[in-house]
């Protein structure tokens, strides 16, 4: 028996619609960028052929209705809505999920002008909310969905994305070993925009299980 000095934290986990199991997370990747328009919204060039990642803690998943808080260390919190794509085995998807990457954007902002790290912006507590899990993906053409106290902020399709799941993946797994537990977010349409405190949020993406939540202090 392995006497620790401080216990292991519980491994965080995503719900699964009609499952009794649930999906241990292992890390999280993201995609930069991977709709034209929010390319383009950002100020980037969106003719740039590859994608680029960023990563996140599991620990920041947050799921089960809970509500994140507003971050500290900014004034300009953003959402983000997107496909999340859940690896089992051999890094191949076995699960789909809508997730909203919540972004620090004026720490962001900072960090791109000074050529640093984007992981204070991007890797924060609590800024990777989640909904449940599909065992079944979505059409590729899905529309995807985020709305603001009831107005619609963001709304495309799948198929809007410069690189589908598949090409993603494969992109990821040059540069990772992929594997079971992997969740990847896989980038946002136009629309990206701030969040105050008591805002309620509705991610959609068709044929998958709604994420919601409300922004605490």
């Amino acid at each position: 028996m392995t006497d620790w000095l401080i216990a292991p934290a519980p491994a965080p986990s995503l719900p699964i619609e009609g499952d009794n199991r649930r999906f241990a997370v292992r890390r999280i990747y993201c995609v930069g960028q991977n709709y034209a328009a929010h390319a383009r919204e950002m100020g980037a060039d969106a003719s740039k052929p590859d994608p680029f990642f960023f990563s996140k803690p599991a620990d920041a998943v947050v799921v089960d209705g809970r509500d994140p808080s507003y971050p500290p260390a900014t004034a300009n919190l953003h959402y983000e809505v997107e496909l999340v794509v859940a690896l089992g085995e051999g890094g191949k998807p076995v699960g789909w999920g809508v997730g909203v990457d919540l972004t620090r954007r004026d720490v962001q902002s900072a960090a791109k002008a000074a050529g640093r790290p984007w992981d204070a912006a991007k890797g924060f507590d609590q800024s990777a909310p989640c909904g449940a899990l599909s065992l079944t993906p979505p059409a590729a053409d899905a529309t995807i969905r985020l709305s603001v106290n009831g107005e619609v902020r963001q709304s495309g399709r799948l198929d809007d994305m410069i690189w589908d799941v598949e090409g993603v993946l494969g992109k990821a797994s040059g540069l990772w070993k992929l594997a079971a537990g992997d969740l990847v977010f896989t980038g946002t349409p136009e629309g990206v925009g701030p969040l105050q405190i008591g805002d309620a949020v509705e991610a959609v993406i068709e044929g998958l299980p709604p994420l919601r939540f409300v922004v605490q202090p």
